[in-house]
């Protein structure tokens, strides 16, 4: 008897991949990105460990922000999923798995190619041990004078609890026992961060650095001399160990009378905020991980056991080393007169692209202003800026010159809280109007605005960008700038700074897109627009340059897009939830991520709009922050030769690049751009820069 056909079992359907990928998973492989950058012999060496150096400096950040939130929400029982439907918990694990695959890769590259390549380049980091004679007294006698007096040995005992381990702090962990009453005690001595990492052990200058070179790292220097600390008493062996804490402040709208106060409390409450993370040297006994891992209050699973050294970014001593040949070429950026700026910005809308093209002109626009006897008002948002910042300068000029100037500065910027509270209270204190950005919202809009008189009537002037006021991050990050004096623009401009410095809400904008009311509903309006093109069979083409798609809503209208026929480019630096290529979702979404010499940090959204095309640039990259809980600008570029060359050449260059971009696949993995010219689009970039 044959067995009926609706008898027979089927295979079980394959699970559809999830709509949405993690938001940390893909921010993870993001920095894997850049160790690839660390892996890749056609960089220079330097370069390459100044990559290794950058990823890490990424990951203590997100230990100390986002593994931090996530450890919190665990210990709260709050079963917050994300947006791939993972609970915090899960999310952790996810981590911790990516994470080690990561970090033996990082210790391959470093022991197995960086380190011996400068050692074939005469430049050696030595070990205590393998010292001569000579090199050895040279060595003790400068732990002598420079590194004892600063050391303070910490004991744990019956009556000495646990030491405070500062964040990012590197320590020696060592037993110590008494030779009298046998009692033994672990002790903890902090390596201060005044001490350089490296010594130069090798009877050369220490600032005159061109090999051959010998560097002796100074734990070891101190790991040797370890029997000064403790005189009279039986010295362990000694081990390395590395602290990481959560370092996310937070506000409180309820306890934010005095905005000012609060920030510079969580910046002091900062150092002392839960450790996270626990990176040990491999070779430290289970017994001594375990004291540490106790005493910190860590679990298992947030220690990490690595080989040496621990805190490569503290090895940017050898980023300093005289080799020419293995760091990228110093260049200039293209320069553009400024002798009077406003009469060119009268002339007509001016594009910057950053650093390619010098920043020199941002500064002008704003020192031409404070000196300018016509100019009546200058208001500035300031999120980031240089220790020596002629923006800065600026604003007090023009005060000392009587102009009325406000300066919206966001305290709340991230690691930045303490420099932003110096600047603050000189700008305030020389008679500057300040405004402490918002306890609920940061203020990230990059926006500067003058009036000035005329003629008897008074125009504005106004620069948008997509960076930070910051010269030294210009010289390394890629952005945009754009000056213009379009009345609606510049009256957009005056209603958001009266919006941020007195009480009023817009009902709207003529132009700007603004958020955190409207730019997330219009984004998505010119989004579904494209769609009803492409239904009604036209042209329908979107391409955006971000630095992050995280955002529910956009990702929805984008997989809606896709559906109706819209080809969907997006060049994603970082994170990106959005999963491309995914048949009846996503085929026509190509998602890819460039990485190089330059930050790429600009943020530009072309739509095609049925042969009419509109491009905005701005402050805003995709994600429910920026879009929701942020002040930002995207203002659209009017000029048909600037918006032409920022589709047909900018965002086209990007596109066609096959040298530093990987190209995203629908499981959030990433592969190398194919193509036999080897198309690079920073160096196509920086050759036109310098070549004219």
């Amino acid at each position: 008897m044959t067995q009926a056909a609706t008898d027979v079992p089927l295979a079980p359907a394959e699970e559809p991949p999830a709509r949405y990928l993690n938001r940390e998973l893909t921010w993870m492989r993001f920095n894997e990105r850049v160790l690839e950058e660390a892996q890749d012999t056609h960089h220079p060496l330097l370069e390459r460990i100044r990559f290794l150096s950058i990823f890490h400096t990424n990951l203590d950040e997100f230990f100390m922000v986002r593994v931090s939130g996530l450890k919190q929400q665990v210990r709260s029982g709050l079963e917050v999923v994300s947006l791939d439907g993972l609970s915090p918990q899960a999310q952790l694990v996810r981590i911790r798995a990516l994470l080690e695959e990561q970090l033996a890769r990082v210790e391959a590259v470093f022991e197995d190619e960086l380190m011996p390549a400068l050692r074939e380049r005469g430049v050696s980091v030595v070990h205590y041990p393998g010292l001569d004679r000579r090199t050895r007294a040279f060595a003790d006698d400068f732990y002598q004078r420079k590194v004892h007096p600063v050391l303070t040995p910490l004991a744990v005992g019956p009556t000495k609890t646990f030491p405070f381990i500062s964040n990012l702090s590197l320590n020696v962990a060592v037993e110590v026992r008494s030779p009298t009453t046998g009692e033994m005690r672990l002790a903890r001595v902090k390596i201060p961060a005044m001490l350089p990492r490296l010594v130069r052990v090798d009877g050369g200058s220490p600032t005159e650095l061109e090999p051959p070179l010998q560097f002796l790292p100074v734990e070891e220097m101190i790991c040797a001399n370890l029997d000064s600390l403790f005189p009279g008493m039986e010295v362990g062996e000694p081990y390395l160990f590395r602290v990481t804490r959560d370092a996310d402040l937070e506000i409180k709208e309820d306890e934010a009378d005095d905005l000012l106060t609060a920030i510079r409390e969580e910046v002091r409450n900062r150092r002392f905020g839960r450790a996270v993370r626990m990176e040990v040297q491999r070779t430290m006994p289970e017994s001594m991980r375990e004291r540490l891992r106790k005493g910190l209050s860590l679990e298992r699973e947030d220690v990490y056991t690595l080989s040496d050294p621990l805190d490569i970014p503290s090895l940017k001593g050898l980023l300093a080393v005289d080799l020419p040949t293995d760091k990228w070429p110093a260049f200039a950026p293209r320069e553009f007169p400024t002798e009077n700026m406003f009469q060119q910005i009268r002339a007509g809308d001016l594009l910057f692209h950053h650093p390619y093209e010098s920043f020199n002109p941002v500064v002008e626009f704003l020192q031409q202003a404070a000196r300018d006897p016509n100019v009546r008002a200058i208001k500035q948002t300031l999120y980031r800026t240089s220790g020596d910042s002629p923006v800065v300068k600026a604003l007090l000029e023009a005060v000392q010159n009587g102009k009325q100037v406000a300066a919206i500065i966001e305290l709340k910027a991230r690691f930045d809280e303490e420099n932003n509270i110096v600047w603050a209270q000189m700008l305030e204190e020389n008679g500057v109007h300040v405004i402490y950005g918002e306890v609920r919202r940061k203020v990230h809009a990059k926006i500067s605005l003058v009036v000035r008189s005329e003629g008897g009537h008074l125009r504005r002037y106004a620069h948008i960008g997509t960076g930070n006021y910051n010269p030294t991050t210009a010289r390394i990050y890629t952005d945009l700038g754009l000056f213009t004096c379009n009345e609606e623009v510049t009256a957009d401009l005056a209603d958001l700074f009266n919006r941020l410095t007195g009480f009023s809400e817009p009902s709207g904008y003529r132009q700007l897109l603004v958020a955190w009311r409207f730019m997330h509903d219009q984004l998505l309006e010119h989004i579904a627009r494209e769609a009803e093109h492409a239904r009604a069979g036209k042209p329908a083409h979107i391409v955006f340059k971000c630095n992050a798609i995280a955002e529910k809503r956009v990702i929805d209208a984008l997989y809606a897009a896709s559906q109706a026929g819209v080809k969907v480019e997006l060049i994603v630096r970082g994170i990106c939830c959005l999963r491309p290529g995914v048949p009846g979702l996503s085929e026509n979404i190509r998602v890819s991520s460039v990485l190089g010499r330059f930050l790429e940090h600009s943020r530009a959204y072309w739509f095609h709009n049925a042969g009419t095309p509109e491009v905005f640039i701005g402050s805003a990259d995709l994600m429910d922050r920026n879009l929701k809980n942020r002040i930002e600008v995207l203002t659209p570029v009017r000029d048909p030769t600037h918006a032409g060359w920022l589709r047909q050449v900018y965002l086209q260059r990007y596109l066609d690049d096959t040298a530093r971009t990987r190209i995203m696949q629908s499981d959030g993995s990433y592969t190398r751009a194919q193509g036999e010219d080897g198309i690079d689009v920073q160096a196509t970039f920086l050759r036109e820069a310098t070549g004219r």
